[in-house]
This record gives structure tokens, C-alpha cells and sequence, in this order.
């Protein structure tokens, strides 16, 4: 009696639950679909003409008056700026875009009977924009300084292989450079691949665009990775008394407090997620600033450049200059100079860097250039002639006597090797 009992409780229940799932399943089915539009991004230049459509997606029981709104009201014309969709209706209407002056705008629209729910994906952001050249200019030099970038660790990791030394590379600079690529990708990855940040973010900024792109993480993670080969050429080559300051360390402590601190108040839902990697960024920015004054203020005491690779210096300065001058020509194109003027963190901080750049090559062509260095350079080969030239001491040796002395005073780690008759001592660059 018991086991029949449990059966029919079984099979009561399951019915329950069917019918719970055939109501919902119902009412999803007959939830109202609202119009959305062909594409949310549209650019146009002035005096030119683009379009976009707005869509039916299921015909509606009633008519409905759709208008559109404009964010500003001198940037575009729309045609036409209010159209009626009717009851059963599935034609489109297309809307014609007219640009009469640069800048950008987003557009919505409200419907009469006034239904959110029907026009909740109707919004546009219109980019109107002077010049079909310049975006694409534009959008080359971006290529250009990602590739400049990218490229730019690799001369400093060539010149510690081949001096298999890194004396002249400023540890404190390698120290902070890991520290904000990984800030860094920690920001990038997380915006670009953590869903719940992006809830996060478009709850915050509804008609946003993620910020983050494929690129950028990219660049980030082998930033990290390429900064990782240069901490392990640190650990495997020469480096003579070279080690990471108190000071850096210092900061890089309370850098790691504040990251863990920050971390702990998301995890316990006092902070987002979200503004967590803001405050990621904020070190990451932060670290960009100081990174460079160790290297020049170690160049200042050697009053020598010589394991720093000026590579690195020129690649950066490419990819900075091309940067700034990619935002200056946006600003133009679609009047946006605020842009740059009403928040100047973006371009001071490429600015800042680019400054560092012409800094590090005054010292290394003009201040402590090997033509033009105060530091002896003395070479002595007994009996044979002695070339310096270019930073190598050239002796020209008696081939039966490979063993003679020579003695070169160097600042560094010097290369040595015997070629076709001569004793090479090469100071590299």
C-alpha cells in the first residue's frame, strides 16, 4: 500500500512539473518581439548619403507610431524622421542617413502607443567623419604602431644573446615591465573573455562598446611573454653586481597590496569585478610613467648606452609618434578634439613616452655615442698596429703567435674573437 502510495506521489508530481514547464515554455513563446535595426554602427562622411533599415521581427496586433531621437540635432538628417509600422505588417522601413558636420551621436527612438518594449533596440551610433582618406590613414598607422610594438622587445633580447650578458640593462626597468604587462593582460583578458565583466560593463554603459579588442589582448599576453625572455636572459647571462633596486621593489609592494586589497573587495562584493581591472589599468598607467627613469639615470652615471638596445628605443618612438599622430587625425576627421583636450590621459601618456624615446637616443648618439664617449677606450697590442674604430680594437696579429697579450679597457663585457688574422675586441651596441 506504502509502494503504491509513492508512485502515484511520483507520478502527481511529474505531472506538476510538465505543466509548470508547458505554461513557461507558453509564455515565452508568446512574448512580444519589439523592431531592432539592420546595424547599430554606421559611419558617414559630410555631404555624403548612408542608410539603415528598421526591422520587423514579428508583426505587431496594433499600429504604432515610431519616432526617431537625435543626440544632437546639427550633426545628421534623417528621412524620415517618423514613420508607422501597422498591425500584421512585416515591411522594413529604411532611413536615409545625410552627414552635414563631423562628431559622433547615437539615436533612439520611442513609439506611440508608448511601448518600451518595441523600439528598446532601436539605437544607432552614427560616426559622421570629413574624410574617407583619413580612416583609412588612420587605421594603417594603427596596423603599423601595433607591428612597431610588438616588434620592439625583440632588439633588446638579440643584444643579450649575442653579448651573452645583460650588463646595461636596468633590472628595476625589466621589473616594473613585467609588472604592468601582466596588470595589463589581467585587464585585457578579462573584459574580452569574462562574460560576467562584460555584464558587468554594458550594465554600466548600456550603449557601449567593449573597449577591449582581439588585438589588444594579443599584444598584451606577448608583451608578457616576450618580457618573460628577457627576465630569464637576467637569470642565464652575465650581469655583473646588476640587481632590482630597494625602491623598485618597494613600489612593486605596494602595488601588489593594493592589487590583492582589491582584489579581496570584489570577491567579497564590495567592488565589481570590473572595477577591479579599472584599478588594474590605473597601475598598469601608473607604471608607464616611472618605468623608464632607472635605464636613463643609469646611462646618466656609466655616461654610456652600451647593452641598452637602441632598437627597442626607435621601434617604440615609431609605434608612439604614430599613435598620437593617428589621434590627432581622428580628432580632425570627426571633430572630436575634446578627445584629446578634455581627457589628455591617452595622449599625455604617449606624449611622456615618446619624449623618453628622444631622451634615450640623445644618449645614445650624441651623449654617450663611442665616437664621442669620455670613457677610455685603450687598446695595446705589442709590436702591431691598433685600429678603434666603431667600438672595436683591431690588432693584427702574428698567426703563429695567436697568444699574444691585448689588453682592451672596456666599460663592459666585451666580445672577443679571432678572424682572418686579427684580434677583435667589439663593444657592442
Amino acid at each position: 500500500m506504502m509502494a503504491l502510495c509513492i508512485a502515484r506521489t511520483h507520478r502527481n508530481l511529474g505531472y506538476a512539473l510538465i505543466s509548470i514547464f508547458a505554461i513557461f515554455s507558453q509564455a515565452w513563446a508568446q512574448a512580444p518581439v519589439g523592431l531592432t535595426v539592420s546595424s547599430h554602427d554606421v559611419t558617414v562622411l559630410v555631404n555624403k548619403t548612408e542608410s539603415f533599415d528598421v526591422l520587423v521581427r514579428d508583426p505587431f496586433t496594433q499600429d504604432f507610431r515610431i519616432t526617431l531621437i537625435k543626440q544632437h540635432d546639427n550633426m545628421v538628417d534623417l528621412d524620415p524622421m517618423e514613420f508607422s509600422i501597422m498591425a500584421g505588417s512585416t515591411q522594413n522601413q529604411t532611413i536615409l542617413i545625410n552627414g552635414l558636420k563631423p562628431g559622433h551621436l547615437e539615436v533612439t527612438a520611442e513609439s506611440q502607443p508608448n511601448e518600451k518594449w518595441v523600439v528598446e533596440d532601436i539605437y544607432l551610433r552614427i560616426t559622421v567623419a570629413n574624410s574617407e582618406a583619413i580612416i583609412y590613414t588612420s587605421l594603417i598607422f594603427g596596423w603599423i604602431y601595433f607591428v612597431a610594438w610588438s616588434v620592439s622587445f625583440y632588439p633588446q633580447i638579440w643584444t643579450n644573446f649575442k653579448r651573452k650578458s645583460v650588463v646595461g640593462l636596468n633590472f628595476d626597468f625589466v621589473f616594473l615591465n613585467i609588472v604592468g604587462f601582466t596588470l595589463y593582460s589581467i585587464f585585457n583578458c578579462g573584459l574580452y573573455w569574462v562574460p560576467g565583466i562584460q555584464d558587468e560593463y554594458f550594465e554600466r554603459y548600456p550603449r557601449g562598446l567593449n573597449p577591449v579588442m582581439l588585438n589588444d589582448v594579443v599584444f598584451s599576453l606577448h608583451a608578457m611573454f616576450a618580457t618573460c625572455i628577457t627576465i630569464y636572459q637576467c637569470f642565464a647571462y652575465e650581469r655583473a653586481e646588476q640587481r632590482v633596486s630597494k625602491i623598485a621593489s618597494g613600489l612593486v609592494g605596494l602595488f601588489a597590496a593594493f592589487v590583492i586589497i582589491s582584489a579581496g573587495l570584489a570577491a567579497g562584493n564590495v567592488i565589481h569585478w570590473l572595477d577591479f581591472l579599472y584599478y588594474c589599468s590605473y597601475v598598469k598607467l601608473t607604471i608607464t610613467i616611472i618605468k623608464y627613469v632607472p635605464q636613463a639615470l643609469m646611462n646618466y652615471r656609466r655616461k654610456s648606452t652600451v647593452g641598452w638596445s637602441i632598437g627597442n628605443i626607435l621601434l617604440d618612438f615609431t609605434g608612439g609618434t604614430l599613435s598620437m599622430l593617428q589621434m590627432i587625425l581622428n580628432a580632425y576627421n570627426y571633430d572630436d578634439w575634446v578627445s584629446i583636450f578634455g581627457d589628455p590621459t591617452k595622449f599625455g601618456l604617449g606624449l611622456f613616452s615618446v619624449l623618453f624615446d628622444i631622451f634615450f637616443m640623445l644618449q645614445h648618439y650624441v651623449f654617450y655615442s663611442i665616437s664621442h664617449s669620455s670613457v677610455a677606450v685603450n687598446c695595446r697590442c705589442s709590436n702591431f698596429d691598433i685600429v678603434f674604430r666603431k667600438g672595436v680594437c683591431k690588432c693584427d696579429l702574428d698567426r703563429n703567435a695567436p697568444n699574444e697579450s691585448v689588453n682592451v679597457d672596456m666599460p663592459d663585457r666585451e666580445s672577443r674573437r679571432i678572424y682572418k688574422g686579427f684580434y677583435y675586441y667589439k663593444l657592442f651596441k
